[in-house]
C-alpha cells in the first residue's frame, strides 16, 4: 500500500484576494467545482487511499465539504494549525500522528498528477532517503530553486538564488517522520528550511519529472489551470 498523503492547505492565499477573503485557497471555484476536488479525485485515480488535510484559514469549511473522503473513495483526516498558522512545515509536525511513517506532501494549490507507485519505489530504492520532485525549470514558470545532479538535490534554497540553480520543486515530495524531530512542536516553521537542511547534510534525493506543473496560487495560474481543465472535455 502506498504511504499517505498530506495536503498543505492552511495558507491565507493573499495572492488570491479577494477571492480568498471569504473562502479558502481549496474550495476556489474551477470549472464549476472547488479545486480540492480535483486533487482528491486525482489521488484516488492513483491508488491513494488516505489523506491527512493539513488546514488552518477557514480550514472548517473544508471539512464541510469533503467531509470523511467517503465520496472519493478516501479516508480523509483533518489537522488543524489551531489558533496561530504554524507554517508548512510546523503543519507538517503537528500533522505525524495521523500519518504513515513516510508520507507524501503535496501543496493545496497544486495541479499535478504524479506516479506515486514509481516515486515511492525510487524512495524504496535509494533506501528512504527524503525525496522531492523535480523538474528542470529555468526560472520559466516560477524561480528555480534547486541544483540537482546524478540523482541528489546539492542545493535546495527558495531565498537565496544561485546561478547553476535550474531545476525547481515541483510540488511533492517523500518524508519521513524522522525528518521532523528537530522541529519545536507548535513552532512556525517553513517546510523548506527542513527541506535545505537535509540538503546540506547531502540527505535528499530527487526524482526528476518532465511535464510541468500547474498551480492555483496566483490569478494568473488559476487561470492556466481553467484553460488546462477545459482542454480535457
Amino acid at each position: 500500500m502506498l504511504p499517505k498523503v498530506a495536503i498543505l492547505a492552511g495558507g491565507l492565499s493573499t495572492r488570491l484576494y479577494p477571492v480568498t477573503k471569504t473562502i479558502p485557497k481549496s474550495l476556489v471555484e474551477v470549472d464549476g467545482k472547488p479545486f480540492i476536488d480535483y486533487q482528491l479525485r486525482m489521488l484516488a485515480a492513483k491508488s491513494i487511499k488516505s489523506v491527512v488535510l493539513c488546514v488552518g484559514y477557514l480550514g472548517e469549511m473544508i471539512e464541510e465539504y469533503v467531509k470523511d473522503g467517503g465520496k472519493y473513495n478516501l479516508q480523509v483526516d483533518y489537522s488543524f494549525d489551531g489558533e496561530k498558522l504554524l507554517g508548512t512545515g510546523g503543519a507538517l509536525k503537528k500533522a505525524l500522528p495521523k500519518l504513515s511513517d513516510d508520507f507524501f506532501v503535496m501543496y493545496g494549490d497544486s495541479f499535478i498528477e504524479p506516479e506515486f507507485d514509481k516515486i515511492y519505489q525510487h524512495y524504496l530504492n535509494v533506501g528512504k532517503k527524503a525525496i522531492v520532485v523535480v523538474y528542470k525549470n529555468f526560472d520559466r514558470w516560477d524561480k528555480s530553486n534547486i541544483i540537482y545532479k546524478n540523482g541528489i538535490i546539492l542545493e535546495y534554497d527558495k531565498k537565496n538564488k544561485l546561478p547553476e540553480m535550474d531545476y525547481i520543486d515541483w510540488g511533492l515530495s517523500l518524508l519521513n517522520k524522522k525528518h521532523f524531530e528537530s522541529i519545536e512542536e507548535g513552532k512556525e516553521t517553513d517546510l523548506s528550511e527542513i527541506l535545505k537542511s537535509l540538503a546540506d547534510k547531502k540527505e535528499l534525493y530527487g526524482y526528476e519529472v518532465f511535464e510541468r506543473f500547474y498551480e492555483i496560487g496566483s490569478f494568473n495560474g488559476l487561470n492556466e489551470v481553467r484553460k488546462k481543465i477545459g482542454e480535457r472535455k
